[in-house]
């Protein structure tokens, strides 16, 4: 199932026994896991009937004896198994254990073992009623009997990060539900700023709503005010400095815009959003679409279609995609080279010109 259903449980308070949260995005399973929690807890006294454990500090029947324990002054008992796939690790002998190839864990001396894996997918065949297991991991072999029974069961809940073209959609909902609209291209440059880690988004969006009050949009300026330091304008001086070959004026407003509290990234995301923009037009212009219809496409602002195409017009054939290109190898340079943050980028400038 996805968050969304589990949420909408959660909300109805039609809640299954177990609940087998996997995936990545953390910030989809902690608000997934804080729905179900909540849920559980209503006709009872909060944290009285609640046991959280961390897979491989406790042993599987510590978990499962809290499972099957009759819930005192409420009507359900809560748990919680963080870190599941640790036993996955250890049956697949990280600790020095066999492990046929989807069962228990053999010992030292080839005596076979139950795996606490297994021993869960056991229990989910036939839970308390009285009880909800959460059971949280980021990952998981989809061959392993506890998957295969979450899916035959319909109690795995996938959090997977979202997809890029999915985040200026759910940043739109995001600030609607704050009461806060939000434009399409402005939604894309928050994107692209801001992504793609949910629990970033989310601050980024509260941060907005915050400065902008409520009903009000966010807009461009709201973001270069909250989320990043430099302002769109001065991106679209520094693309200009590239396409005019003038390094110098591009050296000068990367040292202006740099921002060394984020190590360049957020400075580097507004310039890959003003080159997608740019693709975008160029590539309506190639199809016949007229300057305003080519600037809609690429959501360019109406004042700023002409500033765009000239800059377009300047630049050699290819040019966009070789920048395109540069831009990727500089996001993974900032992100795992051990040189400063600037020089990559002013390496990135210096190749962007000579392109």
């Amino acid at each position: 199932m996805t968050p969304d259903q589990a949420l909408k449980e959660a909300t109805t308070g039609a809640l299954r026994p177990v609940y087998l949260v996997l995936g990545e995005e953390r910030w989809l399973v902690d608000r997934v896991v804080s729905a179900i929690r909540e849920a559980a807890a209503k006709g009872g006294i909060a944290g009285f009937n609640e046991d959280k454990f961390t897979a491989g500090d406790a042993p599987v029947e510590s978990i499962l004896g809290a499972a099957r324990m009759l819930p005192m002054m409420g009507p359900r008992r809560f748990v919680l198994v963080r870190s599941v796939e640790r036993w996955e690790k250890k049956d697949d002998g990280d600790d020095g254990d066999g492990d046929d190839e989807r069962g228990g864990a053999s010992g030292k001396r080839g005596v076979k073992q139950a795996s606490p894996l297994d021993a869960l997918a056991e229990y989910a065949k036939a839970p308390s009623p009285s009880a909800v297991l959460v059971l949280v991991g980021a990952k998981l072999h989809g061959q392993r009997r506890l998957v295969t029974t979450a899916k035959k069961g319909d109690f795995i809940v996938s959090c997977e990060p979202l997809n890029r073209r999915a985040l200026p959609g759910f940043i739109a909902t995001m600030a609607r539900e704050k009461g806060n609209p939000i434009a399409s291209d402005v939604a894309e440059q928050l994107a692209e700023l801001a992504g793609p880690e949910l629990g970033y988004v989310v601050d980024a969006i509260e941060r907005l709503s915050l400065y902008v009050g409520p009903k009000q949009p966010i807009t461009e300026d709201a973001i270069a005010q909250v989320v990043i330091r430099v302002r769109q304008s001065t991106v679209w001086e520094l693309i200009d400095a590239l396409g005019r070959r003038r390094l110098d004026r591009a050296l000068s407003a990367l040292a202006d815009a740099y921002d060394p509290r984020d190590g360049g990234l957020r400075l580097l995301g507004a310039v890959s959003w003003s080159v997608r923009q740019m693709v975008k037009f160029e590539s309506a212009l190639a199809t016949g679409a007229s300057q305003a219809e080519a600037a809609q496409r690429a959501g360019v602002a109406p004042f700023k279609a002409n500033d765009v195409a000239q800059s377009i017009r300047q630049l050699p054939k290819g040019a966009l995609a070789g920048w395109m290109r540069l831009l990727a190898e500089t996001d993974l340079a900032l992100k795992s080279s051990r040189r400063p943050a600037q020089a990559v980028l002013e390496t990135m400038l210096i190749e962007m010109c000579s392109h």
